[in-house]
């Protein structure tokens, strides 16, 4: 009779050796087994909000499993990034990683570094930015806006979707550039914020073109676009360079997992969003507020994290509003 190579439990040993040893492995291999949550920054029906549930809808199909959108608005758009700092590394929950986030060592005391304690994943579209006012303000123009402000001292309030946020350091960079002083209202969102403008309430919002509809609608009026060249949505609206303000301003974003997800999990995410957000409909829903994909994989993102932390560093110390 023959004798086993292995005994029962000598082999029991060696398997269960060898599930210890690649755990991660198998994990990676099984993923996703289990919906994906993706924690965006800003709020419901916003900008931000309305093309991520159509790309988490494409995602779904190319994973085989929901991609759950959660709103995590305030502090900018920043929270999802923090939170990743005590969510477990296994990519069922993701990070939308605004401009913002970049700048988080210089305005407030934080025990993390966005450049090392995140695992970017993909880079996927780009902010465009506005300056609007309801349709019966007497200001028709940033040189309105300006002398406003210059026979108006302080009295000229905006919103934002919060301090520190890119609209917020813009504005205030203009305000420098001008000479005068302007009064900051921050919000939670482009959704609190436009009503706020519709209502009354604020004579005037910088924000991504969650206000185009109202624009559309002759509820409010474009003052300027900040990119380069005059937005193919709006192309009667000038630029800021255009109206006598030296700037230029635009802002990518993507999605960052947990730092030490494994790298073969990242790849996943990364091939499945690149394919959700290279269908027609994401490129459709983003159009509708003026934006345009930004692709950058993830060697490539977590570059751009370090050269833009550099670069908003100089825009803090510049403005003075470092902590």
């Amino acid at each position: 009779m023959t004798r086993p190579l292995f005994s029962r439990r000598t082999l029991a040993l060696l398997l269960a050796a060898g599930f210890a040893a690649g755990p991660a492995l198998a994990q990676a291999d099984r993923f996703p087994n289990r919906p994906i949550k993706v924690l965006i920054g800003f709020t419901a029906g916003g900008s931000t909000d309305v093309p991520f549930r159509v790309l988490a809808e494409n995602a779904s199909k190319i994973l085989g499993q929901p991609v759950i959108i959660e709103n995590k608005p305030g502090a900018g758009g920043v929270l999802p990034a923090q939170m990743m700092q005590n969510t477990p590394a296994d990519g069922y929950t993701l990070a939308q990683i605004p401009l913002p986030v970049f700048r988080l060592p210089y305005t407030q005391k934080i025990n993390w570094d966005p450049a090392t304690d995140l695992q970017y994943v993909i880079g996927l579209a780009g902010y465009a930015f506005g300056l609007v006012v309801p349709a019966d303000s007497p200001i028709k123009s940033m040189q309105d806006y300006i002398a406003y402000a210059k026979t108006h001292p302080g009295k000229l309030n905006y919103g934002t979707p919060g301090a520190l946020t890119t609209l917020h350091l813009t504005m205030e960079n203009i305000a420098m550039q001008a000479g005068v002083t302007l009064n900051h209202i921050p919000f939670k969102g482009n959704s609190e914020s436009l009503q706020a403008v519709l209502g009354g309430h604020v004579m005037s919002v910088a924000d991504t073109p969650g206000w185009a509809p109202y624009v559309e609608q002759g509820k409010l009026r474009l003052l300027s676009t900040w990119g380069d060249k005059r937005s193919a949505k709006f192309p009667n609206t000038p630029t800021l360079k255009e109206s006598g303000i030296n700037l230029v301003q635009t802002s990518p974003f993507g999605l960052a997992a947990p730092k030490g997800t494994d790298p073969k999990v990242v790849q996943v995410l990364h091939d499945a969003f690149k394919k959700a957000m290279e269908m027609p409909n994401y490129k459709e829903s983003l159009a509708k507020f003026d934006m345009d994909t930004y692709y950058m994989d993830s060697a490539t993102y977590r570059q751009y994290a370090l050269d833009t932390m550099k670069t908003e560093k100089v825009i803090i110390d510049k403005l003075g509003l470092g902590k």
